[in-house]
This record gives C-alpha cells, sequence and structure tokens, in this order.
C-alpha cells in the first residue's frame, strides 16, 4: 500500500486566530477558496464536525463527505473524508496555523492519501490535483485575509425574488434543466451542460446582456431537488475575481412558491476602466454588474414563474 505524505504552507501577515477562523468556518470556503463550489454541514458539534465539500479538482467536479475535529487553543483542524471519489481511496490531512508574531503566521496544509488499487497513474493524478489546489488555496487564504480591508468595498452581495403560482418543483426543472435555455432564454446565445454525478453539474454558457455584449462563463452547480441550486462560476466575464451564488425555492401550503436568486461577487479593480471607461469607478461597475446579472436573473426567474404556471393543475 502506498500511503503519499505532502505538505505545503505559506506566510500570511495576519494575526494566528484570525486565520484559523476562517479556515474553520467552512461556509464562507467557495467565497475563499477557488476549487470550493460548496459546503454544508452534516452534522455539527463544538469540536467535531461532518462536511460535505464539493470542489473542482484537475477541472472535473468532486463531491465528498470529511470528518473535521477542531482546536481552537492549538489551532489545528485535522480532517479525513469518509468516501473518498474515485480514483482516491485515502485521503485525510491537518491544517496547522502557527503564530510568527502578533500580526503575522504560518499555515501548514498536510495531506496523506492513497490512489484506488495503488495505481500509479491515479497516484500522480491525485498528486496534481493535491498540488494544485493547496497552492490554490493557501495563495487565496492569504489574498483573503491580507486584503480583508480593502476588500469590502469590492464585493458586492444582492439577491431577487418573485412569488409563483406553482410548485417548487417545477420551477426547480425549469432552472435544473439548463440544457434548454438556449431555447427557453433570449439571454442565452449557447449552452452546453454536463452531469456525470447526479446532482453535480458543470454548465457553460454564451449569455448577452442588456447593452448587446456577450461573455462565455463556466459554472460548476450543485442541485438540490427541489428546493437549491449552489454554483460558483469558474470561467468569469473580466469584470469579476469571483462569482458564487444559489436559486433558493420555498413552496407555502398553497401551492405557490417564492423563488430567490442571490449572487455574491468580488470586483476585479483593475479591468474596470479598460471595460466601463477611463473614469468609472468600483461604485461604477458595481451598478454594472448588479444591473445586469440581476436583469438576467429576473428574467430567468419570469420564465420561470411562467412555466410553472402553465404546468399547475
Amino acid at each position: 500500500m502506498t500511503v503519499r505524505e505532502v505538505e505545503h504552507d505559506i506566510t500570511i501577515d495576519a494575526p494566528a486566530a484570525e486565520v484559523y477562523r476562517l479556515i474553520a468556518e467552512v461556509e464562507n470556503w467557495p467565497r475563499i477558496f477557488p476549487p470550493t463550489v460548496h459546503v454544508d454541514h452534516v452534522e455539527k458539534g463544538e469540536r467535531e464536525e461532518r462536511i460535505r465539500i464539493w470542489a473542482t479538482a484537475n477541472g472535473e467536479a468532486k463531491n465528498w463527505t470529511s470528518r473535521r475535529t477542531l482546536d481552537p487553543q492549538a489551532l489545528r483542524i485535522t480532517f479525513r473524508q469518509e468516501v473518498p471519489a474515485a480514483p482516491v481511496a485515502r485521503m485525510g490531512g491537518t491544517w496547522v496555523v502557527e503564530a510568527l508574531d502578533a500580526g503575522r503566521c504560518r499555515v501548514r496544509l498536510l495531506h496523506d492519501y492513497r490512489a484506488v488499487d495503488d495505481d500509479p497513474e491515479k497516484l500522480a493524478w491525485i498528486d496534481r490535483a493535491v498540488d494544485r489546489n493547496s497552492r490554490s488555496e493557501l495563495d487565496a487564504l492569504k489574498a483573503n485575509v491580507e486584503l480583508a480591508t480593502g476588500s469590502a468595498e469590492l464585493t458586492l452581495s444582492f439577491e431577487d425574488s418573485v412569488t409563483i403560482n406553482g410548485s417548487a418543483k417545477d420551477v426547480y426543472d425549469f432552472i435544473n434543466e439548463a440544457q434548454h435555455w438556449k431555447q427557453r432564454l433570449p439571454h442565452v446565445a449557447r449552452v452546453d451542460l454536463r452531469e456525470e454525478t447526479p446532482g453535480l453539474q458543470i454548465l457553460r454558457m454564451d449569455t448577452v446582456t442588456k447593452d448587446g455584449s456577450s461573455h462565455t462563463t463556466e459554472s460548476v452547480r450543485v442541485c438540490f431537488p427541489h428546493h437549491r441550486i449552489a454554483y460558483k462560476q469558474t470561467t468569469l466575464p473580466a469584470l469579476m475575481t469571483l462569482h458564487t451564488g444559489y436559486w433558493h425555492l420555498v413552496e407555502d401550503a398553497d401551492g405557490v412558491t417564492t423563488a430567490t436568486s442571490q449572487h455574491t461577487v468580488v470586483l476585479n479593480a483593475g479591468n474596470i476602466p479598460a471595460i466601463l471607461g477611463a473614469d468609472a469607478d468600483v461604485r461604477d461597475a458595481s451598478e454594472f454588474l448588479r444591473n445586469a446579472l440581476g436583469t438576467n436573473s429576473r428574467t430567468t426567474l419570469g420564465y420561470a414563474r411562467e412555466y410553472a404556471e402553465k404546468a399547475r393543475p
């Protein structure tokens, strides 16, 4: 049995306790770590928890459940995947945060793993995935912590809701079946949907904004029938460095559904002048994205409402 043990580390100009907190709070991982699409708690205790993670690895979407043990005094978090996704046969490790001084720390990310059937090619695939993801996770952790004071104005979160006289299932089906969006939605020019694992989708599409410009995006979507679809864009327009969101559906006792579209965006400040003009600033970019993303979402919800209300008996 071949067990690989590897370590990655990075120095962060931030207090150790603050860095530990960001790692411990898994709900925010999609915003902090590039490979992570969605995380939720299966079980949660004071020091022990089970979490389910959806993430990309070497361009493929994977999901798994891990057990974590949190030690806030020692600033350590150990983790172990319960049922690893092939080609991984075993995967675990430890986050270790070490204070260097009051405002600086070292973060070590340790992994131990082995491949299914101890296959050398599969092990090499895991080596590449762990190395790429560990480096990107640590770089993103450093950037998010160190830029926390300046990133607030670059972060935009908003939601839009509509009331639909139809079932949550029918609304969910419309949003879930994105392969039909080119025929169903006027702002979608091209669409490609892959779903090799049920409920885990890779959606690539070309969308047209109100001003006539077109852009290509790719998202990984995690689907929870029939009430929620969470997503993270992995190919972004030039004006964004992050875009996560979800569709959330709540049906009341009368069969009326409240459908909500939520977006969280981090602006790419360096690209604002090239895209919106030399005089444009962060506020202009925020308004532009709020209008563009909100318009597309409201349009999608409008057509979903039409679809669900026609389907109602």
